[in-house]
């Protein structure tokens, strides 16, 4: 149980009268109080398994005090910026004595606890410097006296502090699914169907959990405290750069209230003077809407602009005690009226090519010189694709393309090509494609018809695994490629790796287990064994094996999950 001895609450109970002011306040009068350490002593007390809210002046630090009066207590602290980074600490030292030590039973005077507390360095646990909703969890914690410090140097800012001696009872926060990611299952122009997987704690523990969604133009939200603090702020949003080119939407330094060289003179959350009054910069308000939906795990936002991105954000919030927790964000950006535009192939060149779910693209090929053949190479880096090639109009070629396949087609003099690719109904594709009109241009690697990995149960040992692939006719290099994965890796998170199209240039040098050459003229006997050693017992490890042709252009075979014997 967190608590705060009587003698320590009346010393810090002073200190609250003068540390708990209104933001607006005398500036100098500010300035010489904060000079004095004796301020950074605050009196404030963190309640068990009660979240708290408060507010942090830049550059000034603040501190929190529980007690934990036995030792092998369960801890969790919950700390979540609302405004801006914070930098905070948490740390514990041995409890004043509360007796003297001829055992007279009398306490100590306050002056002697306060100097005792003040002065000694408590142990430092944990730190962390950020925006991220951060954790503290030690399933057995000393007794004494535990010390938050908390300190904003962006900005003025809000946060909340959570802390309780029974984190596997309370679970105040609602849990997250084993895939956090918010989906876009539908676009249109003016519309975004978006579905999520419910949490385990409306699921599985059947506790009362609501889904609140929130959208706007500028970029995701970390937690539902920010998202709040936004929108009751009357101040101009942050002007965030656009997602991609060095950044990432979730990397923000300053969003929140504006952190001029004004703001520890006016408090504008606090004041409501008339737009006319304000003296502030002329940036344009955000676009921010928040909807709580209820228990449902798919909703359609509507009334949206065609042509524009959207940031998504959800937030579980468990309707007991009002807490949350946020899923992983996502953007999409509408469909615009314009019509589709077609990318022109250069003759022998690798073209990548992205397709939204259900979207299609259109590429022309218009080689410069006569040809008898022209040869389309197609390299699909996830799920299959459709290909449909018409020359001057006529339907020549239409098939689902898997892995790498190669199309050969009569050509024509003059002739124009029309291709069309389009993508499936599970998610987005990605793929490589290469038209050439001359024959002996081949960049991409073949495969054989079946590229699956087959590890061989009865020689795996506790240190190796044996494994099995096939090859082709054309001698090409094979490099193989070990990590090691958790025990509850499972197939869903196996297939989010199977992009063929990524190469051994993306992977560690650590995971490679060696390269070589292989092929057979009898196709029968096209087949390769390795004996993968090294590996520590009871482990499993995810295998990838990359055929590398002569164009430099690789591709990744189907991953193979294995475990090594626990006893030998």
């Amino acid at each position: 149980m967190l608590l705060l001895h009587c003698p320590l609450l009346l010393l810090l109970l002073p200190l609250s009268s003068r540390m708990q002011k209104l933001p607006t306040r005398d500036e100098e009068l500010f300035q010489m109080q904060i000079r004095d350490k004796a301020f950074f002593h605050d009196s404030s007390v963190i309640p068990d398994g009660a979240e708290i809210s408060s507010y942090l002046f830049r550059d000034t630090p603040k501190r929190y005090f529980f007690v934990v009066e036995e030792d092998n207590t369960p801890l969790a602290v919950t700390v979540t910026p609302c405004d801006a980074p914070l930098e905070w600490k948490l740390s514990v030292q041995e409890l004043p004595e509360e007796a003297s030590g001829e055992g007279s039973g009398e306490p100590e005077p306050l002056e002697q606890q306060k100097q005792q507390i003040t002065n000694e360095e408590g142990t430092e646990l944990f730190s962390y410097k950020g925006n991220d909703v951060e954790y503290f969890v030690s399933s057995s914690s000393p007794s004494g006296l535990y010390q938050l410090d908390l300190l904003s140097t962006e900005k003025d800012t809000h946060f909340k502090v959570y802390a309780t001696t029974t984190p596997e009872s309370d679970q105040p926060y609602p849990e997250l699914p084993y895939d956090p990611r918010i989906d876009v299952t539908s676009l249109g122009r003016t519309t975004v169907t978006l579905a999520w997987k419910p949490s385990p704690t409306a699921s599985l523990l059947k506790q009362p959990i609501q889904y609140c969604i929130v959208i706007n133009k500028e970029h995701n939200f970390k937690s539902l405290c920010a998202v709040e603090a936004k929108l009751s702020s009357d101040d101009a949003f942050m002007m965030a750069p656009k997602p991609g080119l060095d950044f990432s939407p979730f990397d923000f330094a300053h969003f929140g209230f504006p952190s001029d060289s004004n703001a520890g003179k006016e408090r504008g959350f606090l004041k409501s003077p008339s737009k006319f009054g304000r003296q502030t910069s002329s940036k344009p308000r955000v676009d921010l809407h928040k909807v709580c939906i209820g228990n449902k795990n798919i909703f359609t936002v509507s009334d949206l602009k065609p042509d524009t991105q959207y940031y998504f954000d959800m937030f579980a919030v468990n309707t007991n005690t009002n807490l949350s927790t946020a899923y992983v964000g996502t953007f999409a950006r509408t469909k615009e009226e314009a019509k589709q535009k077609t990318v022109e192939l250069k003759d022998g060149k690798v073209t990548d090519v992205f397709i939204k779910r259900k979207g299609a693209k259109f590429l022309r090929f218009a080689p410069v010189s006569s040809h008898q053949k022209v040869t389309f190479s197609v390299h699909s880096c996830l799920d299959a694709v459709q290909i449909q090639v018409r020359r001057d109009g006529k339907l020549l070629l239409s098939q689902n393309v898997e892995g790498v396949r190669q199309f050969q087609l009569r050509g024509k003099a003059k002739a124009k090509y029309l291709i069309r690719l389009k993508g499936n109904k599970k998610g987005a594709s990605m793929l490589k494609i290469l038209a050439t009109t001359r024959p002996n241009k081949q960049l991409f690697p073949s495969l054989p018809e079946d590229t699956r990995i087959k590890a061989f149960d009865k020689l795996r040992t506790c240190s190796s695994v044996t494994v099995a692939w096939l090859g082709t006719q054309e001698r090409n290099k094979f490099c193989i490629y070990k990590k090691e994965v958790d025990d509850n890796y499972n197939e869903e998170q196996k297939k989010r790796e199977q992009n063929q199209c990524l190469g051994p240039d993306t992977r560690k040098k650590s995971e490679k287990v060696l390269c070589k050459y292989f092929h057979s003229q009898n196709i029968q006997k096209a087949v390769t064994t390795e004996t993968i050693r090294g590996l520590q017992s009871g482990k499993s490890y995810l295998l990838d094996v990359y055929v590398i042709g002569h164009g430099g252009h690789s591709v990744k075979y189907q991953s193979k999950l294995v475990k090594t014997r626990k006893f030998c």
